[in-house]
Order: C-alpha cells, then sequence, then structure tokens
C-alpha cells in the first residue's frame, strides 16, 4: 500500500464497490506479472478455502489467447502458442501495427481448473505465415532457410485445419481423485527425465557416437580434486 498513491487507491474502492470488512487483492506491475501473480493467488485461495466445487464436474473452454508476448531482454515479440498458429480473421491487420493486441485462434479445454488439453486452428495462407514471421522479427532470408518447406508447401493451397491434444493421464487423475499425474503413470520418469523400469537413459557405445559425430570431453578436474589426487 506504500507505493501506491492515495488517488489509485481511491480508484481501487471505487472500482471495487468495497465496503468495511473487504478484503481487496489487486497487483501494480506489467500486466503479465499482475497476470501471472492473481491467477497464481485466485488458486490458492479457491482451493483453501473450498470454494472449488469437487463434487461436480464443471469444463470450461478458454479461448482468446494473445498471438505474441513481448521478450524484454531480446527486444522483440515471440508466439505465445508457435509461430504456426492462425490469427483472428479480424485481427490480421495487427500483426503489422500493433502485434501485442494480436489474439489467436487458439484454446485450452479446462476442467475444474485443471487443464486437459489444447491446440489451435493452423494458419493456411503463405501470406499471413510471412506476416506472422515478420511480426517475430524473422527476416525472409532466415524464413527461407528455417521454414522454406512449409511456405512452399503453402504456395499449393491448403485447408484451413486444426487440432486438440488431450492429457489422458490428466484426465484419469481427477477420476481418481489423485493429487499428481506420477500417481496414475504406469512408469513415472523421475525429476532427472530417468526411467527406473528401464534404466533409461543408458551408456551409448563408441560406434553410435562416432555415427553421431558427438564426441565426449572428460570433465576438467577442479583444482582441489588436483591437489587431493
Amino acid at each position: 500500500m506504500k507505493n501506491i498513491h492515495e488517488a489509485a487507491l481511491r480508484a481501487v474502492i471505487e472500482r471495487t464497490g468495497a465496503q468495511n470488512g473487504d478484503i481487496i487483492f489487486f497487483g501494480a506491475d506489467k500486466e503479465k506479472v499482475v497476470n501471472d501473480a492473481l491467477g497464481a493467488l485466485r488458486c490458492k485461495i479457491g482451493h483453501d478455502k473450498g470454494y472449488v466445487n469437487g463434487s461436480a464436474w464443471e469444463p470450461l473452454w478458454v479461448v482468446d489467447f494473445p498471438m505474441f508476448e513481448y521478450d524484454e531482454e531480446a527486444k522483440r515479440w515471440t508466439a505465445c502458442h508457435h509461430p504456426f498458429t492462425a490469427p483472428k480473421d479480424e485481427h490480421l491487420a495487427l500483426l503489422e501495427s500493433d502485434p501485442g493486441k494480436c489474439l489467436a485462434k487458439a484454446y485450452d479445454l479446462a476442467l475444474n481448473g485443471s487443464e486437459l488439453g489444447g491446440g489451435s486452428v493452423r494458419i493456411h495462407k503463405a501470406e499471413v505465415q510471412s506476416q506472422v514471421f515478420r511480426a517475430l522479427n524473422i527476416g525472409a532470408e532466415e524464413a527461407q532457410l528455417k521454414f522454406g518447406f512449409l511456405l512452399d508447401a503453402l504456395q499449393y493451397g491448403a485447408p484451413p485445419h486444426g487440432g486438440l491434444a488431450f492429457g489422458l493421464d490428466r484426465i484419469v487423475t481427477m477420476m481418481t481423485g489423485s493429487e499428481s499425474i506420477r500417481d496414475v503413470i504406469a512408469f513415472p520418469k523421475t525429476q532427472r527425465a530417468q526411467c527406473l523400469l528401464t534404466q533409461a537413459p543408458s551408456a551409448v557405445d563408441e560406434r553410435q557416437l562416432r555415427d553421431l559425430h558427438i564426441r565426449l570431453r572428460q570433465q576438467v578436474q577442479t583444482t582441489a580434486e588436483i591437489s587431493q589426487a
């Protein structure tokens, strides 16, 4: 509160209609920081206070995702979903003028606050794909080098197409009332991506490394290790 001036505090109270005894949670920062922080807070309070209805299954479609987010470090726009997601038809002009306001034809399916699956409608026109690449600061030469096969294929025509990928393990987690998807996966990997059943990843022999032109370098010993030896 000490960092918020009086006029802003009055505006918050007026907008919320808060009365004595009410609690207001609000944030003041960049939009993404505030959204992430208050979103996590909402989920925390909802579960801790029992506001989540665990007896009923309430599905929800989440739509109108942004196409891009700005990378402050790289000083450029990046794709929120992937660079082949189609923008909304009415937002095509924003690709050149204001990418930050451009919304995508992307969607998620959530159930009781857990994401079950997601997907998008893909770009099927070469000129739109080129516009998206330009918004991402990918020049024509780089785009042709990395994605020339796609741009060339789109020149011949492609129908509108999209997809949706479901997370079956998450669905089973909810059906069984488990707290983690690891509880319903037969052989879950460790946090280091190791499989305790098959002992994967396993050792690679020298011939395989040569075939892939990979050379392993011995770990450099520290001064302390050398002195101890």
